[in-house]
């Protein structure tokens, strides 16, 4: 994960460090792996909380009886790297070379907003329903996965709110420009080309550390989650979003309202509303930026991540093979 870069510097993952490193394990013989899995998950149970471990795994890997794949489910063996989903491809065999090759396994690369028939193993799922057969992995993290290291005090910011990002075809976004871009305490712009939409919507792009210079930042999804929410949350900004549909590796679906971001209705009317009181009521925007620190805090323990996804990935092919 990257954190606040210089100034001038967009903010993301060096996309060209992250895929460097993905080929790279390519050539770390699979046979050594899996004769290290049993050290690796022996040692991390012994270093961290059980309980904490239990249940972030059963946070994202619901399945609770042997649910065997279909007859046709690929292998890992078969799991190439392909023109598209580079991403989805690095971050799968992270984990999936230290099991064996000939286990059967479903995966569904992209923004998943459906739950599949069977256990798969996604990057994002509904919070809503029986979602059990959506088996969460830390997917897509060069793009998701960002976290701020330091920045500005809360009360030096812009009283206003802000967004950047692709609004066609996204129908929340769309809802909030029809409705606000016009308002003084939005600076809302869509960072979109390629796709029709109003002329005037139209902005440039801004860089992570340009948009920490508002206390709000909405956050508001796309084809599945808001893909800033994870940086905004690590930072003194706040997280203005309506209350979220879909979850990641992130858990957002245990993010709560007033807690951890602030929330505004799906139509955005109570919008103005809730900035003037944020605003005007800084020990309670603080006590919000506090309680998001700590949910990002669950992420930053890179050693932990990669016990967490062993243990999701184990779990999986255990009750499915």
């Amino acid at each position: 994960m990257s954190h606040l870069p210089y100034p001038l510097h967009s903010g993301k993952n060096t996309k060209f460090t992250y895929f460097a490193k993905g080929v790279l394990r390519l050539f770390i013989p699979k046979a050594i792996l899996r004769k290290r899995l049993p050290h690796i998950i022996k040692s991390g149970l012994a270093e961290y909380d059980l309980e904490t471990l239990k249940e972030r795994v059963g946070y994202y890997n619901k399945l609770s009886s042997k649910t065997p794949l279909q007859p046709d489910a690929p292998r890992l063996a078969e799991h190439f790297l392909t023109k598209k989903g580079h991403a989805y491809f690095f971050d799968t065999e992270e984990y999936t070379r230290y099991f064996p090759q000939s286990l059967h396994w479903r995966h569904i690369p992209g923004d998943v907003t459906h739950i599949p028939p069977e256990p798969s193993i996604v990057k994002s799922r509904p919070i809503a329903g029986d979602n059990a057969n959506s088996v969460l992995l830390k997917l897509n993290k060069v793009c998701h996965f960002i976290f701020v290291k330091s920045d500005i005090q809360f009360h030096d910011k812009r009283d206003v709110a802000v967004f950047r990002g692709k609004v066609p075809l996204k129908q929340k976004r769309i809802d909030l420009f029809e409705r606000h871009f016009q308002n003084p305490l939005c600076d809302l712009g869509n960072t979109c080309r390629n796709r029709p939409a109003p002329p005037e919507w139209s902005k440039p792009k801004m860089t992570i550390h340009e948009q920490l210079q508002y206390k709000f930042i909405l956050a508001v999804e796309g084809n599945d989650v808001a893909s800033n929410l994870k940086w905004v949350m690590s930072s003194n900004s706040i997280a203005v979003m309506p209350k979220p549909e879909f979850e990641t590796w992130f858990m957002e679906g245990r993010l709560m309202p007033g807690v951890h971001y602030i929330e505004v209705s799906p139509d955005y009317s109570d919008l103005d509303e809730k900035l003037h009181y944020y605003s005007t009521h800084e020990d309670e925007a603080m006590r919000i930026i506090n309680a998001a620190h700590r949910h990002v805090d669950q992420f930053r323990d890179q050693k932990l991540e990669d016990l967490l996804s062993l243990l999701v990935l184990q779990k999986y092919f255990d009750l499915t093979n």
